[in-house]
């Protein structure tokens, strides 16, 4: 039985749900042009106004905003609430330049909650539950949106945050937890390690697994469900907008449905901005209809993917995003080919290797080189050369007919490559571009 947290919101009527966004629209374009100077100003430039405003057909009309521009106003330029308003901040992992900071009035947090509690719902959870949140806490949003959205479900939450693995398995074990939220890589890992201690998915009690931060293949859902013999779902969301829960997956698994009471998404060319139709594969674009304290209009995700409004069986109308294929910040462009480390990982796990590879990316006399380095599995390793030889061949093989480019493929012991307990670090680009 499919369960809702919000049902007459989740399952309302497409116009219902457009009536709501026409509505909050309208008055966030206000809210942004009194209190935003930053934005009021793009919005000038573009010869605009307020009162240009009057739906979402006119959402196309706005200018966009990009990291850059977050960037630029680091670190209170885009805030659209005085101090005294602001309850807390959240950052990114970002490890490039200045992190994105985020604020939140009470009423921000209590939105994002719920956000995350109609997401445990989605996967089943109840206030029956046990769910062990083993996102990271602190500054990263994982943890604390996924920690609220469990209170607001009314489940036992046990708030590891990540690291100490032995410790996880303990509490999941001795708790009993029911519904594990993590980083997928995370989450392979811990089932890599419940299986060297013995246990089977029939002695694990986890039924569920609230997995985002980063990006992850169908064939590594398929592993981790079998591992710890649960259901995976995916959820999608960023710092920016407030942290996970902008989206999330229902049973159907087959998209995640966006939170359009809070989030109107679109999907533009990443090269000339023009909005593309539905069913396009474009870059995705949210605007946060009611966030009052950093309250983003068209915010550029980098993300690449696509919208669909077919009817779900799990009967909630909002529109689904696909699992983003990659960004078009993280997909890296080798010899003119455009790659994706989503589709490594594809190829990696239908031929039985775990999620456990890195990708560095070089040049050499001015030629781009792509070296994988794979971790072979513990029933695969074997210090046999000619063997090592043959299942280098076939990934390289693998690897070509996916990328249409020939990448290396360097097979190395188990548990050689560095585990993260956080979002794991996939590619090492030593290029200087």
């Amino acid at each position: 039985m499919e369960r809702y947290y919000q049902p007459e919101i989740e399952c309302a009527p497409l116009e219902r749900i457009q009536e709501i966004q026409n509505e909050k629209l309208v008055k966030q374009v206000q809210h942004v042009w009194d209190n935003v100077p930053y934005y009021r100003h793009l919005m000038e430039e573009k010869g605009l106004t307020p009162a240009d405003i009057k739906s979402i057909d006119d959402l196309k009309k706005l200018p966009f905003l990009t990291k850059a521009d977050l960037r630029e106003a680091y670190p209170y330029g885009l805030m659209g609430k005085p101090l005294k308003d602001c309850v807390r901040i959240q950052s990114t992992s970002g490890t490039t330049g200045k992190r994105v900071v985020a604020f939140y009035t009470q009423h921000d947090i209590d939105l994002w909650e719920e956000c995350c509690a109609r997401a445990i719902m989605a996967a089943g959870g109840t206030s029956e539950d046990v769910c062990q949140v083993s996102y990271g806490y602190g500054l990263f949003t994982g943890g604390p949106g996924l920690n609220g959205g469990s209170h607001k479900v009314g489940c036992l939450t046990i708030p590891t945050s990540s690291g100490n693995t032995d410790r996880q398995i303990m509490f999941i074990m001795d708790l009993q937890a029911t519904i594990l939220c993590c980083t997928p890589s995370y989450a392979a890992y811990l089932g890599e390690r419940m299986k060297e201690m013995g246990y089977g998915p029939d002695d694990i009690p986890l039924k569920a697994g609230i997995f985002g931060a980063e990006a992850w293949s169908e064939e590594m859902r398929r592993d981790i469900e079998a591992t710890l013999g649960i259901k995976a779902y995916d959820i999608y969301g960023l710092t920016e907008l407030s942290g996970p829960g902008v989206s999330f997956e229902c049973s159907a698994q087959s998209g995640m449905h966006i939170n359009e009471d809070h989030f109107i998404a679109e999907i533009i060319d990443p090269d000339t901005g023009e909005v593309l139709p539905e069913g396009a594969q474009g870059e995705l674009v949210f605007t946060s209809i009611d966030k009052e304290a950093f309250p983003l209009i068209r915010y550029r995700t980098r993300d690449i993917c696509t919208l669909t409004r077919e009817k779900c069986s799990c009967g909630r109308t909002h529109v689904r995003m696909t699992k983003p294929k990659g960004r078009t910040d993280d997909m890296l462009i080798i010899r003119g080919v455009n790659v994706f480390p989503s589709q490594i990982e594809s190829v990696l796990i239908k031929q039985g290797y775990a999620a456990n590879y890195q990708i560095v990316v070089d040049r050499v006399n001015n030629t781009d080189t792509l070296d994988v380095q794979v971790e072979m599995t513990p029933e695969m390793f074997t210090d046999n050369m000619g063997e090592i030889s043959a299942r280098q061949k076939e990934l390289v093989e693998g690897l070509k007919s996916m990328l249409g480019i020939k990448a290396k493929v360097s097979l190395v012991a188990p548990k050689s490559i560095a585990r993260s307990e956080g979002k794991a670090v996939r590619v090492i680009d030593k290029r200087k571009i």
